[in-house]
């Protein structure tokens, strides 16, 4: 289980990175989404998998190993929340550069030819 969890972060972080590198502005938006995804799937992870498994309770004398752990799902909530609101900032952004100047590449200009 956790070999899969692992190539998958891997190939949503490596796929975010190619698309960070590609001229387009959207292009540029998707991957910074597709790596904060990856991010956190692997803090997600972190927290060890568990299935079937309450989280913790508050019990005299329980053994905290065969609780899940909280905090990691309160950190992966907390980052999609500044993840959802930083991708609304870069979409306006990218709405306004569109129109000022009037080209949706990174540099503002299309290439050459």
């Amino acid at each position: 289980m956790e070999l899969v969890i692992a190539i998958s972060v891997g190939i949503v972080f490596g796929a975010g990175v190619w698309l960070i590198l590609r001229p387009r502005t959207f292009q540029l938006i998707t991957g910074l989404m597709l790596m904060s995804y990856a991010v956190n799937l692997f803090i997600f992870a972190m927290g060890r998998l568990w299935v079937n498994q309450p989280p913790i309770t508050p019990v005299a004398g329980i053994d905290p190993t065969q609780f899940a752990d909280p905090l990691p799902q309160a950190l992966v909530l907390t980052a999609i929340v500044i993840g959802f609101a930083t991708t609304a900032l870069y979409l306006v952004i990218m709405i306004g550069a569109r129109g000022l100047t009037g080209s949706d590449h990174v540099d503002g200009e299309e290439p050459r030819e």
